[in-house]
């Protein structure tokens, strides 16, 4: 199945939404849907720091850094860090490592890092996204799926564009073995396309809008059917000895949501900023390829995509465990109490 996708956002409208931190719904009001032991009546928080991501694939997080709105959540108490994630491979090795507390991943990469032993659980969803499709120049020979083979291409190893070339060659009868993968972060992806060094590219939003944009690149492959949700992650540790401030997170992310929907031109120019590409470019991913509106609630949908995503990554031999790993995973990466708390304090 080769179909394009569009989609319009409506926006919300929900009364009061601009008014949530005001009547102090994300300053840790609800801090007591999970376990944890801050004390949010007097300012008092179970840690001093947090750190978490922004990504450029991911926009509510980009609204978040730019409003300062989990800063004002958390007062002067509670020093936010914010890191830059290049790709969802790089969120994990920041999760994995400790660096970060909260990071934003594709699903599929997310159950990758979990099926290896990366013990991190999705807490939110905050996009379902188009974001990866099979990208080759301006000009190319190359029409088809089938035309891959033999040929230099360029993917990031352990994110959904990568997931999305396994299940594309799929489709044309093919394996990574039949192409000559070139494992490359997704700007240099691009640049290796655009360069002429591999022939074509599994891309990624917003690089991937860009380049059609800018430089006339074609998609010659999309099915929405294999993006997995946007997931936002967070280390079994933060979430036990921390879930006050995961609480302050997610409500944050909930308000950063309903403000994105009823401020599409406004969120648009955010992440252009922010990714310093056009207007033209963001307008066209935020209206066209992201859909922010679904519930952040992770639940069944995610499950459902993820189920048909682990064959594929069983069969890529990416995890050491295998099946059991993978099956393992599935059975313990959703953590949806938080989101259902943000949810009902709506």
């Amino acid at each position: 199945m080769n179909r394009t996708f569009r989609r319009t956002l409506p926006a919300l409208a929900v009364a009061g939404t601009l008014t949530l931190l005001a009547t102090g719904c994300v300053a840790g009001e609800n801090a007591d849907a999970a376990p944890g032991d801050g004390d949010t009546s007097n300012g008092e928080w179970s840690t001093t720091t947090l750190s978490i991501d922004w990504a450029t694939y991911n926009p509510l997080s980009i609204i978040l850094k730019e409003q300062g709105i989990i800063e004002e959540a958390l007062g002067d108490s509670v020093k936010v860090e914010w890191v830059q994630s290049a790709g969802s491979n790089k969120a994990n090795e920041l999760l994995r490592s400790g660096s970060i507390d909260v990071g934003s991943t594709a699903g599929s990469a997310a159950l990758l890092a979990r099926a290896n032993g990366s013990p991190i659980q999705v807490i939110d969803i905050y996009s379902q996204p188009e974001w990866s499709a099979i990208v080759v120049p301006e000009g190319s020979e190359i029409t088809s799926v089938a035309d891959l083979a033999g040929k230099p291409v360029a993917a990031t190893v352990g994110t959904d564009p990568y997931f999305f070339l396994l299940q594309s060659l799929a489709t044309a009868g093919l394996t990574i073995d039949d192409v000559e993968l070139q494992n490359l972060q997704h700007a240099d992806g691009w640049s290796a396309l655009a360069g002429g060094s591999v022939d074509a590219w599994s891309g990624l939003d917003p690089i991937m809008a860009a380049a059609e944009v800018d430089a006339g690149a074609q998609l010659i492959y999309r099915n929405v059917d294999f993006n997995t949700y946007g997931f936002l992650n967070a280390t079994e540790e933060f979430i036990t000895e921390h879930a006050d401030v995961a609480q302050v997170v997610v409500d944050a992310y909930e308000q950063a949501r309903t403000w994105a929907l009823e401020n599409l031109d406004e969120t648009a120019a955010l992440l252009a900023d922010a990714a310093e590409i056009d207007l033209e470019v963001a307008t066209k991913v935020i209206q066209e390829r992201s859909n922010l509106d679904v519930s952040g609630v992770p639940g069944a949908d995610q499950l459902a995509v993820l189920e048909i995503i682990a064959p594929v990554i069983i069969e890529s031999g990416d995890v050491a465990g295998g099946e059991d790993a993978v099956n393992e995973a599935l059975e313990t990466i959703i953590n949806p109490t938080f989101a259902e708390q943000a949810v009902s304090g709506q």
